[in-house]
């Protein structure tokens, strides 16, 4: 496949990676040209969105943010892509941001889904992804054996914005388990177990969540940002979630340096609670 790439930060870079190892012919662009440098040499980098659109027949987006989502996309169709070309917007975004696109790219003639990642930075590296996608199930497979390249598995959703709403979903478990996974090595410490040997025993356990498999490399970068498109989604159901809208308040106390120093450290803090200096299990 002929495949354009928007977006070669952490994520889209190593896509970009895994396509062109898998044999497809690859254009991408990034306003960063410090990023777009980057890119696997196999890639052709374009200078911009009009030379990216005559390059390509399908298109992923993987950009930070919904209005840079929602710009790309304008732009593309704007310049107007080949007959049959299909669009898939591989950023986390609400919902409701695919609707519009996704008529207007109907409007042109071209196919649209939005298919949001699972499993991070590690998963992007590994190539193991899991794309959540929304839309047309005719569009799907047409861009399925190019996510194939980086995913474990491709899954059709629903309609369009579901693949958004199942990346809500998810979202919610992995904020949810953060917090779970403070407060329960939180309260081993304070009892003077070593937490990254709790840690290690609970992966042994059945309250073992992938969350805490990797726990210690979550970055936090988009904990507001997904909370804030969950509750917003109950907001627009009617429906009333108390249990997240406390992991809302509770996930924005933590953070990377806390969940380091909780698991590495001999003191950790939560919620004003500050333990210094815990004896700690002398086995680890």
């Amino acid at each position: 496949m002929r495949v354009g790439c928007v977006g070669t930060g952490v994520m889209g870079r190593e896509i970009i990676r895994h396509l062109v190892t898998a044999g497809h012919d690859v254009a991408a662009f990034d306003l960063d040209p410090v990023a777009l440098a980057a890119i696997d040499p196999r890639a052709v980098a374009v200078s911009d969105i009009a030379e990216l659109a005559g390059s390509a027949d399908v298109f992923f987006i993987a950009v930070a943010t919904d209005s840079q989502t929602i710009d790309v996309v304008t732009q593309l169709l704007a310049v107007g892509l080949s007959d049959g070309a299909a669009i898939a917007v591989l950023a986390t975004c609400h919902p409701d941001t695919m609707a519009p696109l996704a008529k207007a790219a109907k409007a042109a003639g071209i196919g649209f889904v939005d298919a949001p990642v699972c499993f991070g930075k590690k998963g992007a590296v590994d190539g193991n992804l899991l794309s959540l996608c929304g839309g047309d199930v005719a569009v799907v497979e047409q861009l399925k054996p190019a996510m194939m390249a980086y995913s474990r598995d491709v899954l059709h959703v629903g309609a369009i914005g579901s693949g958004q709403v199942a990346k809500a979903c998810n979202n919610m478990m992995h904020w949810a388990a953060c917090v779970a996974n403070y407060e329960v090595l939180f309260m081993a410490k304070s009892h003077g177990i070593n937490a990254q040997h709790m840690r290690e025993i609970l992966l042994q356990c059945p309250a073992r969540n992938t969350t805490l498999e990797r726990w210690d490399s979550t970055n936090f970068t988009w904990h507001e940002k997904d909370m804030d498109v969950a509750l917003d989604l109950a907001q627009q159901s009617g429906i009333t979630l108390p249990l997240f809208g406390q992991v809302d308040q509770l996930v924005k106390t933590l953070g990377p340096e806390k969940v380091k120093m909780l698991l590495y450290g001999n003191s950790a803090s939560y919620l004003g609670q500050d333990l210094e200096e815990v004896a700690v299990n002398p086995e680890k």
